[in-house]
Formats: structure tokens, sequence, C-alpha cells
């Protein structure tokens, strides 16, 4: 197998693509089947390309990459455990308690959480409600 760096001509969109053999790659070429996903332009040619080379520099940032993404990964968690203790979950019906919250002066509850669409959360802000989008992670994905 053999990866290529692949640029249309007629919209400059770069992509990558895998082939059996360089000879794959020029028989398909040859034979018009190779396509711009984009622009479906049948202009398609390749790249210049250096060989990718795995060193021990290579090895360590993505040592440091996990790190940081696990690292991150946790403060998320500790954020949604912080929420979930705090605050009442009423999932899809977020942007009708919110609302119901905000006008009716009488309901007191600490805090909501739930599913919002981006447009309701721009409504909602609109209407003067503070509202925000935080990154959710699934307790059941790695």
């Amino acid at each position: 197998m053999i990866k290529y760096k692949l640029v249309c001509k007629n919209c400059e969109l770069k992509f990558d693509s895998w082939f059996a053999s360089s000879n794959e790659y020029e028989r398909l070429k040859k034979r018009k089947l190779l396509n711009c996903h984009n622009c479906n332009s049948t202009k398609i040619q390749k790249t210049i390309m250096a060989p990718q080379l795995i060193n021990n520099k290579s090895k360590t940032i993505e040592k440091i990459n996990l790190a940081k993404y696990q690292s991150v990964k946790k403060t998320i968690m500790n954020y949604q455990k912080f929420i979930k203790d705090n605050f009442k979950y009423v999932g899809e019906n977020f942007v009708y308690e919110a609302r119901s919250i905000h006008y009716d002066g009488k309901k007191k509850i600490k805090g909501i959480y739930g599913s919002v669409s981006k447009d309701d959360l721009k409504e909602l802000k609109d209407e003067g409600i503070n509202a925000q989008i935080i990154p959710w992670i699934d307790e059941n994905e790695n």
C-alpha cells in the first residue's frame, strides 16, 4: 500500500489517498477514474511528498499530545461531575426550562443542564438568558 497526497487542479483541494501500488495510481489516473470529491474534476495530480520517518522525537511528541489530551479530558470529566452533582438535568426541555426560570420570578432553582442547539442558544442569549455550551464526553467513550 502507498499513500499519496493529491491535489485537484480545478479547485486546488488537497487530500490523501491510498493505492495498492504506484502502478495502480498511474493506471487509475490514465483511465480517468480519480476524481475530486469536492468538484468531481478528474484533473488530479500527485504533490511533492517526503517519506514519513519515525523517530524518537515524533514518539515523544505523540506522548506529550496524549498527556495533554488526557489532562483536558480529566478536566472536562471533573466539570461534568460537578454539573451532575449541582444542577438539574432537563434533557431536551432545556430551552423551555431556561425560559420559564428566566421569565417566572417565583421559580427558584439552582441551575439546569441539558441539550440545546446553537440556534436555540442564540435565541436565548438574544432574550438575555445566560446559557453556555460546554464540551460533553460520554463516560463510556475511551
